[in-house]
């Protein structure tokens, strides 16, 4: 503990002390573009690319006057691309670059075109990350990245961010990220969150915004941050989208396909997108569990595998009215459905202390489960005066059922046999249903030199019934009502309000401060146990950002936050789930909301190098707790409000051009985690230091291959009750483009030295358990894709929505 606060001790003392970081010399080109007509060029998009591969290096957008400046810190042979709607794009002659070189160009003539022109497509080869004062953003748009993954690969790669096995986001070490698509909730549960993404290529991502400490613009939930995936929209007349369609293998074969069609004229802009996907995984899993009794220990020793396999089918599509320069309407819709099967197969032997008998308990899980998913938004955004005063609305509304049935059969025996074996089902039919409405409105005014005020108002409305029917048999006898089954109502209405002001103190000196409030009624009504719980409470919640310019090359970045995070509806029904009969989960209704405090402290050098410094208290936090009986020998699991975590935590990010076809991105995650709570009648109190470590190498190679090669390594580290081990694990792909870059073929192979396995141990109290998992990430992933363009080179609109809603349809 001392070693580890030492340790953070000298690495915040160094943050502070940074001044001056050794990098390469900013080289500055400049100049102007101009009609034939010698009439400057506004909004022209010019590009320098590398002269051989012609992978765009950085870009800019020319000013009202058609003037541009680009900043690069590479040394090399470039070209100068120059295109603007209505021309033919101007490709300069190769020149030489050297650093901290300053190249003026002069005036530009590119000349209109006769005829629209195709898609122009640079590619670069590794993402450009743009840090903000409140936020990074990677830009998958066109680079390697992009080709034959999913969104959920690419979230994975992002600064600060790993995905477990199961699908779940961890931002900064801490889990409680609320994800949105276009800055809108996606309003799903972890599972069909992780089986969208999984769905989604890559290749219709523009961007991905990580918030790691979100303003008062945003809802209070989510305790470690907000992800948000910008999608590519078209914004001038044409259309362009892409088809693919591959498969992966990993010990099944799971096929995907899919098609994106982006169509703008006019005035009406209009995106579509149908992807569907088969998840298919083994999950071999050993449980090795040890009872202390008074006659003596007593072990269970239990080996299972569940195969996994699900179809999915997701629809995603918008369409936006432009009323006139200032004032635009649009709806967007996405459907989905999700139908699964998973068959579990466990073979228990059981020790008894004072005997050599052993039992034996043969259990197999076999399950169903679907769910249907509708989410409907209809937006208004407005430009009031020429200032930048806007005024945007947002209502949606989301519709999802889903069910499950599951037959839960086992056979129980003594020694050798299994013949004799007695036998009992217990029969398990779950149905949810939930329904949710928002209404938002945001109000921005600026009043001139960097000063901007921002205002708004939200409600939610939340109903979800969730039904469980247990029933158990005997043999092959008829099924009886369990007294578990239960049907639970939740209820949620939510009031805000928040109000956030930025300004300057210096030339060099910004912040911006806000606050919002929250109003939450909640009921929640277990109709089968005739028990109401209400809950009203009202929270504040500040946010406050400082940026400090102190050079050119060298800027710090302070930011605090207060967060809630609040329990997933399903987690309050006072249910009882039989994983097998001597492994329970319950869902618990007294569990109260967590609220996290963060602070962090960022120094970003040359716009490009990141060490961050961060802390954050957690109090109530929501934990999966594990529980045994020692008389009957079983195990439930079930959430509970821990007193509080607390989390320390650095980040550095590194990225290194080695040459110019190989570059890399370097992450080192440091934490320092500490739980403290009153269990039962055990105190856990316990802290660990653990890190990630990530690299990431993105390759160009002759003929037009490019690779990519990442590498990953997690310590040990702590999780409520239990330590996870290390683990590591290196994927790797390389992609192939043809017919001038309109058709890709990818093959990527995942976990290649299978060394992603979990292992787990539980010393507390009276539990003694250990667990060792490993779903078969071990595969290889093919795509096949397609592009398509029909009008003129492209730009991504940057309007941005409003609704941010809660991820705990879990």
């Amino acid at each position: 503990m001392k070693i580890s606060i030492q340790v953070f001790t000298i690495f915040f003392a160094f943050l502070l002390g940074v001044s001056n970081v050794a990098a390469k010399e900013i080289s500055i080109i400049r100049g102007q573009v101009h009609d034939q007509k010698g009439e400057a060029l506004p909004f022209a998009n010019v590009m320098l690319v590398d002269a051989q591969s012609e992978s765009m290096i950085t870009g800019a957008v020319t000013d009202e006057s058609g003037n541009f400046i680009l900043e690069s810190s590479r040394s090399g042979e470039f070209k100068l691309l120059v295109s603007s709607i209505g021309f033919e794009t101007f490709k300069s002659e190769t020149f030489q670059l050297n650093a901290g070189e300053k190249k003026d160009f002069g005036a530009l003539s590119i000349t209109e075109e006769i005829a629209a022109l195709g898609e122009v497509t640079v590619r670069a080869n590794r993402p450009e990350v743009i840090i903000e004062p409140d936020k990074t953003t990677v830009n998958i748009e066109g680079t390697v990245m992009a080709e034959g993954n999913t969104a959920l690969d690419v979230i994975g790669r992002s600064p600060g961010i790993y995905v477990d096995q199961e699908g779940n986001i961890n931002l900064n070490g801490r889990s409680g990220v609320t994800v949105m698509i276009n800055d809108r909730q996606t309003y799903m549960s972890a599972a069909d969150l992780a089986n969208f993404l999984r769905a989604m290529p890559a290749e219709n991502i523009k961007s991905i915004e990580i918030i790691n400490n979100p303003s008062s613009r945003f809802d209070a939930e989510g305790a470690a941050g907000v992800v948000n995936i910008k999608l590519k929209k078209n914004n001038i007349d044409g259309v362009f989208g892409n088809v693919h369609v591959g498969g992966q293998y990993n010990g099944q074969f799971a096929p995907n396909t899919g098609v994106t069609v982006n169509v703008k004229k006019g005035k009406w802009t209009n995106n579509a997108s149908l992807n569907y996907s088969e998840y298919a995984v083994y999950n071999d899993l050993e449980i090795l569990r040890n009872f202390q009794l008074a006659e003596g220990l007593s072990v269970f020793d239990q080996d299972s595998r569940i195969t996994t396999r699900g179809k999915n089918l997701f629809f995603n599509g918008g369409s936006d009215y432009e009323i006139n320069k200032n004032h635009s309407l649009g709806v967007s819709v996405q459907a989905s459905s999700s139908n699964g099967t998973d068959i579990s197969k466990a073979l228990t032997q059981v020790s008894n202390p004072g005997t050599t008998d052993q039992n034996f308990l043969r259990s197999i899980n076999d399950s169903e489960n679907s769910n249907y998913r509708l989410f409907g938004n209809f937006h208004y955004v407005g430009l009031l005066d020429s200032l930048g005063t806007k005024i945007t609305t947002d209502v949606d509304f989301t519709k999802m059922h889903s069910d499950a049935a599951a037959t839960l059969s086992n056979s129980y025996w003594l020694n050798d046999a299994e013949d004799q074996a007695s036998f009992d089902r217990i029969r398990n039919l779950n149905n949810m249903d939930y329904t949710i409405f928002t209404a938002k409105v945001d109000f921005t005014k600026p009043f001139g030199k960097g000063r901007v005020l921002e205002t708004g108002l939200k409600g939610s409305w939340v109903k979800s019934d969730n039904d469980l029917d247990l029933s158990r048999s005997i043999g092959e006898g008829p099924f009886n009502p369990d007294p578990n089954s239960n049907r639970f109502i939740y209820e949620e209405n939510v009031l805000a309000a928040y109000a956030s002001y930025k300004s300057k103190f210096s030339d060099k000196v910004s912040f911006q401060a806000g606050l919002r409030g929250e109003y939450s009624d909640i009921l929640g009504t277990s109709v089968t146990l005739e028990q109401e719980n209400a809950q009203r409470y009202f929270d504040l919640f500040p946010s406050m950002f400082v940026q400090h310019k102190v050079s050119k090359d060298y800027q710090i970045i302070y930011n605090a936050n207060r967060r809630i995070t609040r329990p997933n509806y399903r987690l309050l029904n006072p249910f009882v789930f039989y994983i097998d009969p001597l492994t329970t989960e319950r869902g618990n209704p007294n569990l109260r909301p967590q609220y996290a405090h963060n602070i962090e402290m960022n120094h970003v050098v040359k716009g490009a190098y990141q060490f961050s410094l961060g802390y954050a208290l957690t109090t109530d936090v929501f934990q999966q707790i594990f529980e045994q009986d020692q008389e009957s020998r079983t195990t439930t699991t079930f959430n509970a409000n821990l007193d509080r975590s607390q989390n320390i935590n650095f980040r550095a990010i590194v990225p290194v051009e080695i040459t110019s076809w190989w570059n890399t991105s370097n992450m080192l995650q440091m934490n320092h985690a500490q739980w403290k709570s009153q269990i039962g009648d055990a105190l856990l109190d316990v802290s660990q230091f653990s890190y990630m470590a990530r690299s990431q190498h993105n390759f160009i190679l002759p003929k037009g291959f490019k690779a990519e090669l990442i590498g990953m390594y997690m310590s040990p580290m702590l999780w409520g009750q239990a330590t996870i081990g290390a683990m590591g694990g290196i994927d790797a792909g390389v992609t192939k483009s043809f017919a001038k870059d309109k058709l890709t073929l990818t093959v990527n192979g995942t976990d290649l030295l299978r060394t992603q396995v979990i292992r787990a141990d539980v010393q507390f109290d009276q539990i003694d358990t250990f667990f060792r998992q490993y779903r078969s990430n071990q595969g290889v992933r093919l795509t096949l894709r397609y592009k398509f363009a029909q009008g003129e080179s492209f730009r991504v609109s940057n309007r941005s929505g409003s609704t941010e809603e809660r991820d705990r349809l879990n």
